[in-house]
């Protein structure tokens, strides 16, 4: 059985249908906004967890997705990075009126709207108690945000990755198709890869293998989840090595 622990310094991945308005199935949902950044205004105010943030823009243009059918890859992938910027500063507006100092950094310059990436200025961010939302993915197409995340997490030390979903963890069918699906509490990298269960990407998880980081998948809307899953509560499904 592994032992899980508290984190002093996660990245939270975010997808963009974390954001969307469940009545219109995109856009933004300001009610989500809110409840994410009280979440993590609690986190940081009684835990003081150092926290950094991928979002993803699924909810607004994905690169691969039907919308972007027709369209050459590399266009489609830098409008889906566009679309996560529009995420993060609505994050990060949400953030700033729950009373937490944030920044966002983009790997695509656009410096009238956000500091550019780079990583000694996040890691000062984050030791001076500041949320640090990374956008832009990776700057480069044909990478998704959930490699962004791995990437961004070794880059910054992070202890885990905290990949917040729609459901309660990891389970070994869809379980909003297949009401017999059995949940896993956690389970190895490799049985991800080899059962091709759809937590991160391969990219993403080969990462976090070969550098041993762990991921909790949880569900994002339970109130006060993010918070146990930092304290090393058994909530979701722990990915491990």
């Amino acid at each position: 059985m592994t032992t899980r622990t508290s984190y002093k310094r996660i990245l939270l991945k975010l997808s963009g249908e974390a954001f969307a308005d469940p009545e219109l199935g995109g856009g933004i949902s300001t009610e989500i906004v809110r409840h994410v950044a009280s979440e993590i205004a609690e986190l940081r105010d009684e835990l003081g967890t150092q926290v950094a943030i991928v979002v993803g823009g699924g909810n607004i243009f994905r690169g691969a997705s039907p919308a972007a059918s027709g369209m050459e890859r590399s266009s489609a992938d830098h409008m889906g990075m566009l679309a996560t910027v529009i995420n993060a500063l609505a994050l990060q507006d949400g953030l700033e009126k729950a009373g937490v100092e944030t920044r966002v950094q983009t790997a695509i310059s656009m410096q009238e709207l956000a500091e550019p990436y780079i990583r000694r200025r996040a890691m000062r961010h984050l030791e001076k108690g500041r949320v640090v939302i990374f956008a832009a993915g990776l700057g480069a197409p044909y990478f998704t945000t959930d490699t962004t995340a791995a990437q961004r997490a070794l880059e910054i030390g992070a202890d885990a990755i905290l990949k917040a979903t729609g459901v309660d963890g990891v389970y070994d069918d869809d379980p909003k198709a297949n009401p017999n699906a059995n949940r896993y509490d956690a389970i190895d990298f490799l049985s991800v890869l080899n059962q091709q269960l759809k937590v991160m990407d391969a990219t993403a998880i080969s990462l976090c293998m070969d550098n041993k980081l762990p991921i909790v998948v949880f569900e994002l809307l339970e109130p006060g989840n993010i918070r146990r899953v930092v304290r090393g509560e058994s909530v979701g499904t722990l990915v491990h090595a």
